[in-house]
């Protein structure tokens, strides 16, 4: 039995086929009019873990690639390559070959599960990786149903399970490496701090190839006997949003700017959803006031990143939910605030947050020096900076890498950012640092508006000014029609700063 996670064996796909077995009856996955239940994914993951074996030559400890949109297929193919014995690979589909073909070479991955449209890519990813195979999934139905497995799910909980390889805004993406139980600990600990159990539906709307929703939109439901509703398109809103209330979904994951949406648009009351959960970038106070004043359902802010499994902290449903805090420590996961020689800094005091628990990475995928700087004293160096206040409650300022020094005095961009959220029309916006001879740096803000909106500019300079320092307000405001983001919705400063004009 794994030491942590002490309602299941010690692997995921193990645990997966006990959940299945149990709820073999009951719907897994609802996919527009498709229902599946938990008996024909089991055995659809069966079937494809042995094809993977015999046709495919994959054998314990190998890196199989997942290459797909979110469809009903992605849940059988985690869970057939972990039963394969092998580690999933996700990768964003978005990307493009290159940088895909980057990703290959790097996990020594001869193996890619992809659909037709992204299979187009074939020959100039094997012209980067000439060994490279390929498996399509519309072929899975067709898969032998007699095969069987030579050896299912002898994995332990030490094991890579998952390589999720990080978003690469500072360099070439890095793989952190997950073990069965890094992934089986964080499920442990979503289902104590969510609450969750098995009549519960989780709306899968955001990318599946994303750290967050294979924890929390995989392996949580499909571990503990819950259900998923998986979105198939999100346009328009309102009928996304009728699709989620109508299966009777309880929990939603999403991103700030969705909520931002959801504001705006007109919706039905969102039933029976019971929690909102809001990650992958800071959520404006402003919003969080407006959604909870409008729909009465609690919108949790949470925190995590890719080498965390990801969850670390969650505002709690009981207690206090604080606007503008990440909330205290997940269960079984610790929290602490550090300044650069490793002291920990008391209540209040601005420092690293650092994590430590059973959720924290293995390390980075063949990058030693790069694994050895992430770690101090066995502490996880996130690159957030922030503090803890008198309860406990942790509040991320900003990301250590995106902090001003303006005349020799720290900016938080995220301080300038709450600000401009509460300029009415304003629906992002995004502060990053301009290079100043004089004084270092200065602040630079980028600005859309909300639709049917206008912005005037020179309005916007004088409310940050009368709300702040002349020092934190912004040197350039730049109104876009949109701002830049990535796949999960996370604003790319990276982009912005290619447009600062200097």
């Amino acid at each position: 039995m794994s030491r942590w996670f002490n309602f299941c064996p010690v692997n995921l796909s193990t645990a997966f086929a006990n959940c299945a077995q149990k709820h073999a009856q009951k719907t897994a996955i609802f996919w527009g009019d498709h229902e599946i239940s938990y008996a024909s994914l089991l055995a659809q993951s069966q079937k494809f873990a042995a094809h993977l074996q015999s046709q495919f030559g994959v054998k314990p400890g190998d890196r199989v690639a997942l290459w797909l949109k979110n469809c009903p297929e992605f849940v059988p193919c985690v869970f057939g390559i972990l039963q394969a014995g092998a580690a999933v690979v996700p990768i964003n589909n978005f990307l493009k070959p290159p940088e895909v073909a980057y990703i290959l070479n790097d996990g020594g991955i001869d193996v890619v599960i992809t659909d037709a449209e992204l299979g187009a890519h074939l020959a100039e990813l094997k012209t980067a990786r000439p060994r490279l195979k390929f498996f399509q999934i519309e072929e899975i139905a067709a898969l032998n149903p007699s095969s069987t497995l030579k050896s299912p799910s002898l994995r332990s909980e030490s094991d890579l399970a998952v390589i999720i390889y990080t978003s690469g805004t500072t360099g070439k993406p890095k793989g952190a490496m997950l073990s069965h139980g890094n992934l089986l600990h964080n499920v442990n600990s979503c289902r104590i701090v969510l609450e969750s159990v098995p009549d519960d539906c989780f709306a899968v709307l955001l990318p599946m190839f994303h750290t967050y929703m294979m924890t929390v939109g995989i392996f949580l439901p499909f571990t503990t006997g819950g259900s998923i509703v998986l979105v198939k398109s999100l346009h328009p809103p309102r009928a996304m949003l009728q699709e989620i209330f109508s299966r009777s979904a309880t929990i939603l994951p999403a991103v700030p700017s969705f909520y931002r949406m959801m504001l705006t648009a007109q919706i039905p009351t969102p039933q029976p959803i019971r929690i909102f959960i809001s990650g992958s970038a800071p959520l404006p106070m402003q919003t969080l006031k407006e959604f909870e004043e409008k729909f009465k359902v609690p919108l949790i802010e949470g925190y995590g990143l890719s080498e965390a499994s990801p969850v670390v902290s969650k505002n709690p449903l009981k207690g206090a939910h604080k606007a503008g805090s990440i909330g205290i420590p997940v269960a079984n996961v610790e929290m602490s605030v550090q300044d650069e020689s490793g002291k920990m800094l008391g209540v209040n005091e601005t420092g690293e947050i650092c994590v430590r628990g059973g959720n924290v990475m293995m390390g980075y995928w063949n990058q030693l020096e790069e694994t050895k700087k992430a770690f101090r004293n066995d502490w996880l160096l996130t690159g957030d900076v922030g503090h803890r206040d008198a309860d406990g409650y942790y509040y991320i300022t900003d990301r250590k890498k995106d902090m001003l020094i303006v005349n020799g005095i720290n900016v938080y961009p995220r301080e300038i950012e709450e600000v401009i959220y509460h300029f009415p029309g304003v629906k992002e916006a995004a502060v990053i640092g301009v290079p100043d001879a004089r004084r270092g740096e200065q602040p630079a803000a980028f600005v859309s508006a909300a639709e049917g909106q206008t912005l005037d500019e020179k309005a916007l300079h004088e409310f940050i000014r009368s709300k702040l320092a002349d020092y934190k307000t912004p040197k350039q405001i730049v109104i876009l029609p949109a701002l830049p983001k990535n796949a999960t919705g996370k604003i790319l400063k990276t982009e912005l700063r290619k447009q600062v004009v200097k």
